[in-house]
């Protein structure tokens, strides 16, 4: 896909507004870290990998905006920046690997000029962005091998290359499929209620000649019970130590549906996604959102006023309904503790 998620462009960082697509194709351009956060936070960048470089940039614009101030006020600005982009969207674990390595590259530049800081920290935004598309890349050959030629695939929310810096998680291993001469074909979950899937993945395989079909959210067992599902390959926001993963909410019930037809249920990730500092999904923070993204969508409102609402933007499903892991280092089948472990000793 030729479509740049996210760019560097005139000194600020440029994102494709995700709000708007596919009725319309525009970069809203950003210059600090409270900016980056504001984009985060209202989702004109989507997805925990394009997060995670979104946040990097974000850190980098905030010292390229106090690189004339004293020593003090760079500091505080530059915890101020961390802060603000810490509470943009907290269950996407990317966001703070992202924060994470640029404030070790910061604590490395001790003593040196703002300037010279701010062009280092830059300098690492760039190679982030680079080094996911790479990891995408990787994590999309070993993901390919698990699809036979002619899987009819189910994805849920968008884990493209709108998610990432490009390629895609999920959409990875179904471009690297394609791009290996296989036939896959898509079936997207619509993905309510901010329509990742309609609008966001549908957009995508419309855009590369992949075929794809549209469904609702709750069409995804007719079709399985019906033959018409070989596989289900989704991203992820975070996965925990013992292998349960949290992904858009939805995620959780075409799990369980998979189990019960017997199809194998794929999560796709890079490293960078999985936390080793939390036991279980229990831990993960759960996103809630407003509720006028449940009761309408943009000008339409279909629900009546004063109705209460729930919108947890985000569920988890147990590791034991997962049947593999797809990083950029391997298949985990099967993933635990100790599985997932192998794959940050080797």
């Amino acid at each position: 896909m030729r479509v740049e998620t996210l760019r560097w462009a005139k000194g600020k960082l440029e994102m494709i507004d995700q709000r708007i697509l596919p009725a319309a194709f525009e970069y809203v351009a950003y210059d600090s870290a409270s900016s980056v956060a504001e984009g985060i936070r209202s989702m004109v960048v989507r997805g925990a990998p394009a997060i995670g470089v979104a946040a990097a940039y974000g850190v980098a614009l905030e010292a390229l905006r106090l690189q004339g101030a004293t020593e003090v006020d760079f500091k505080n600005g530059m915890e101020a920046g961390f802060a603000m982009l810490a509470q943009s969207r907290p269950t996407a674990v990317n966001l703070f690997w992202g924060m994470e390595r640029m404030r070790r590259v910061w604590a490395g530049m001790a003593g040196r000029d703002n300037e010279v800081v701010a062009q280092r920290l830059l300098t690492e935004a760039h190679e982030i962005l680079a080094e996911d598309v790479r990891i995408n890349r990787a994590l999309g050959a070993q993901g390919a091998e698990l699809l036979p030629d002619g899987a009819r695939v189910l994805t849920h929310c968008n884990a493209g290359a709108l998610a990432t810096a490009g390629h895609g998680t999920a959409l990875g291993v179904i471009r690297s499929a394609v791009e290996a001469g296989k036939r896959i074909s898509v079936i997207a979950d619509e993905t309510r209620p901010f329509l990742q899937g309609a609008r966001l993945t549908a957009w995508e395989m419309v855009q590369e000649n992949i075929p794809v079909t549209l469904i609702t959210d709750n069409m995804s067992g007719f079709m399985m019970s019906r033959g018409e599902v070989d596989a289900v390959v989704v991203g992820t926001d975070r996965v925990a130590s013992n292998g349960d993963v949290a992904n858009k909410i939805g995620t959780y019930m075409v799990a369980v549906l998979a189990k019960r037809h017997g199809i194998p249920f794929y999560v796709a990730c890079p490293l960078s996604t999985i936390d080793r500092s939390i036991a279980s999904g229990a831990e993960i923070p759960i996103e809630e959102r407003a509720a006028d993204e449940v009761t309408g969508f943009r000008e339409c409102q279909w629900a009546p006023q004063g109705v209460k609402v729930r919108n947890p933007a985000f569920d988890v499903t147990p590791a034991e309904l997962v049947t593999a892991l797809i990083t950029e280092k391997g298949v985990v089948h099967q993933p635990n503790r100790e599985r997932i472990g192998r794959l940050f000793s080797d």
